[in-house]
């Protein structure tokens, strides 16, 4: 891998990781049987539309009921929930993303065309957007929007209507967009992305998780050494409860580590290490890592993401394959702030 010298460009690596570790997952996403991740799609490689029937969804098993038609946030995708083998994603194109991250997208657009950050613009706009039919595709709302707008729905506050006590790796990847952008003033950046998930990933646990991650990447953003940064942030954050070194563990099929000591689902005190693990394993080799994350299933959307922007932070823009930095449907604006 060829040694990157700007933090511009670290940044830009870091940003459209974001992105494709999200798109390049999307088709096999929430796939907890491997091998039917592998009979229905093979190896995933390159950015592929999700197809009819996912058979590890559970869909049928989620519902919204908007307390008003102002709160209506599925719109026609509603008839879809409620049915078995239904996709997540399944009106999704190749090379697109979940919702999570196009919610990520609009964040990045806000901040380009108001020049600064806020929260109650952020949110305000959440509202419009969710609300607004046809801005989106997705079939899937996580839980945390559901809730979000429940709340709302009801009357909350706006900046009160998240969930406190959330536990979900894909609340990262709507801080990251923040982190990234303004983390030339690190504790700026820090501060500002950890309130803004908070905003609607509220709890303990996502606090840890995301201060550990937030501080890791922020540190490779400006040049340190992923094993060292993992190392102050990740081990050292956790005193009391020190695991094996990650790297120890690399002996082992990334489908055993990322399955079986490590799960593959989405709570923070496993997806967090289980990320580290594969940035640390194929910190050399971004493009085999983020497949190998996809081929893992479960959330590997939301672990995708992340580590894609960990992978991307350590090489720079270069590192990514063009085919899958041309085959966004809808690659990351680039936003230049202050962190004032």
């Amino acid at each position: 891998m060829n040694s990157v010298s700007t933090f511009k460009d670290r940044a830009a690596g870091a940003l459209y990781g974001l992105f494709i570790g999200d798109a390049l997952a999307m088709p096999v996403h929430w796939y907890y049987n491997t091998e039917a991740l592998k009979r229905d799609y093979g190896t995933v490689t390159d950015y592929l539309a999700p197809r009819n029937p996912h058979p590890d969804s559970i869909l049928w098993r989620s519902s919204y009921s908007p307390q008003n038609a102002s709160v209506d946030i599925l719109h026609h995708q509603s008839e879809y929930w409620g049915r078995r083998d239904i996709h997540y994603h399944q009106f999704l194109k190749a090379g697109e993303n979940t919702l999570n991250l196009k919610l990520a997208g609009e964040l990045l657009r806000l901040l380009q065309n108001q020049g600064a950050y806020s929260a109650k613009q952020w949110l305000t706009h959440l509202v419009n957007y969710m609300t607004t039919p046809g801005n989106h595709n997705d079939t899937y709302v996580e839980e945390y929007l559901r809730h979000f707008f429940t709340q709302y729905g009801q009357g909350c506050n706006l900046m009160e209507c998240g969930r406190k006590d959330e536990n979900h790796i894909g609340g990262l990847s709507l801080m990251l967009p923040l982190l990234i952008v303004f983390a030339r003033d690190r504790e700026y950046a820090v501060k500002t992305a950890l309130n803004h998930m908070a905003l609607t990933h509220g709890g303990p646990a996502m606090h840890s998780g995301g201060k550990i991650m937030a501080r890791i990447i922020t540190d490779v953003l400006h040049g340190r050494k992923l094993e060292s940064a993992v190392f102050d942030h990740y081990r050292n954050e956790n005193p009391g409860d020190i695991k094996q070194p990650l790297e120890s563990l690399f002996e082992f099929p990334d489908q055993v580590v990322v399955g079986k000591h490590f799960s593959s689902a989405c709570y923070m005190d496993q997806s967090i290490p289980a990320t580290l693990y594969l940035a640390l394993k194929y910190q050399q080799d971004p493009e085999q890592g983020l497949i190998a994350n996809t081929m893992c299933g479960g959330d590997n959307a939301g672990r995708g993401s992340v580590l894609g922007a960990l992978l991307g932070a350590a090489n720079g823009l270069s590192c990514w394959p063009d085919r899958w930095l041309n085959g966004l449907c809808h690659p990351p604006v680039s936003v230049s702030l202050t962190s004032c």
